[in-house]
This record gives C-alpha cells, structure tokens and sequence, in this order.
C-alpha cells in the first residue's frame, strides 16, 4: 500500500507571491467596507427626519413651541378620522362608509383635547367622505363646513392649508391619512410615520415670509402624557352619557 501525503504552505517563492496577493485583497475589502460605511452614514445624515411624537420627553421644547404658536393662532392641525367601519367588524355609526359606533367617544374626547388648547379663535374643514365629517360632527358638535381638496390632496396638500390659513387663527383639517402623508412630502419630511386614528399633525404657519414649521404629532391616546391634568378632566366630561 503506497500513502501519498500532500501538504500546503506558503512556503517559498509562490508562497510569498500569495501572501502578498491576499494582502492587496484585504486592503481592498478594508477600503471597500469604510466606503460602504461611509455612504451608509451620508444617506442617513441626508435622508429628511420624520415628524417628531410630541408625547416623547425629548420633544418638550417642540411642545412648548405648539401651545405658544397655538395661543398665536399661528396652527394648522390635521386630524386623521376615527375608526371607519368598512374595514372594521365593530357596529357601524350609521353608513358603511362611516365611523364605527365606539370610534364617537374618541372623537369626542379628541374634540375635548382641542378644546383645552382653545377653540376661540379656530376655523374647522373636514373632508367630504362620511367618516370625516362624522368625526368632525362629534369633534365639535356644531356644523363643520366639508372641502373637496381634503380628500383630494395628492400635491397641493399644504398649499391649500395654507390658502385657508387666517392670520391668527388656528385651522383644523379634519382628514385622511393619506392627505397628512402629502402635507409630509410637500414640507420634505420622512413620510415613514404610521397615524392612527385621530392622530393629530401640527405645524406652525405665523404666515407672512415665514416657511412653516413641521411641529409633530399626538397620537390620540397620548394626549393624556402631554397635557396630563387638564386632559385628563376634559376627558371625564366627554365621556359622560350624553342624553
């Protein structure tokens, strides 16, 4: 029986060819990885940031921005519609194309919210589609005028917010949201945020030469964490019967 035993080593001539191979090879990766790095960084740096969650600590100061712009009349909040019904099992309003019957104490209490930041001095639009004007109805249990271009939004979102701005007053915009996306978009902001129902969206608009500001949002459970003591007693009133 003949056993041939093969062995390998970078040994020699062809073995310090070899190394020296792999060495420009693991230059090159190293290179190639920092730029690849690099470009991951840059995109990061330069890709537009969402809008802020109010409800988060690290956004006080843009909250105090909101309720001194708001005291100014200086606001523009879109308001995406409670729970639709027709893509929900729970018992409808009234149309199918409407909200859900348990989404009326959410836009009531949402109206409550507003109402603690003050209703003074407020224009309120909703959309034409049933589920935003019935959940501007229980917002503010008065009639809200309905608009065409609160549905129909896709690229003039902001510019026709800001058309029905009046200096100092606040506007409300009772919407969808794919409308809030829009408003996102038009004002360079990462359009990755996911509103829920009755999310809120705030920017400042003071008008004039001054661009708007995107603010953030409140989610509707959240307004308890940013205006907690006030909330919380306007919350207990909307959810009184109402006979």
């Amino acid at each position: 029986m003949c056993i041939v035993t093969l062995s390998f080593g970078l040994t020699g001539v062809k073995g310090s060819a070899l190394r020296s191979v792999l060495a420009r090879y693991r230059n090159a990766l190293v290179v190639l990885a920092a730029s690849v790095l690099a470009i991951a960084l840059t995109v990061q740096l330069l890709a537009p940031a969402s809008a802020p969650n109010l409800a988060q600590p690290r956004h006080l100061d843009r909250l105090q921005t909101l309720t001194e712009s708001w005291a100014r009349g200086d606001v523009i909040a879109l308001v995406r519609h409670v729970e639709r019904c027709d893509r929900s099992r729970a018992a409808c309003l009234g149309p199918v194309d409407g909200v859900t019957l348990r989404a009326t104490s959410t836009a009531r209490r949402l109206g409550a919210d507003f109402q603690h930041l003050g209703l003074q001095s407020v224009d309120v639009y909703s959309s034409l589609l049933t589920r935003a004007r019935q959940t501007a109805d229980f917002m503010f249990e008065r009639p809200v005028q309905p608009q065409d271009w609160l549905f129909n939004c896709r690229g003039s979102m902001l510019r026709d917010a800001l058309k029905h701005k009046v200096a100092g007053r606040n506007l409300i915009l009772v919407t969808h949201s794919e409308c809030m996306d829009q408003l996102e978009k038009s004002m360079h902001v990462a359009t990755d945020t996911t509103f829920s129902y009755g999310a809120s969206l705030f920017i400042n608009a003071p008008g004039t030469n001054t661009p708007p500001q995107m603010l953030g949002f409140i989610e509707t459970q959240d307004w308890k964490k940013v205006l907690p003591a006030q909330v919380a007693s306007v919350h207990e009133e909307a959810d009184m019967p109402h006979l």
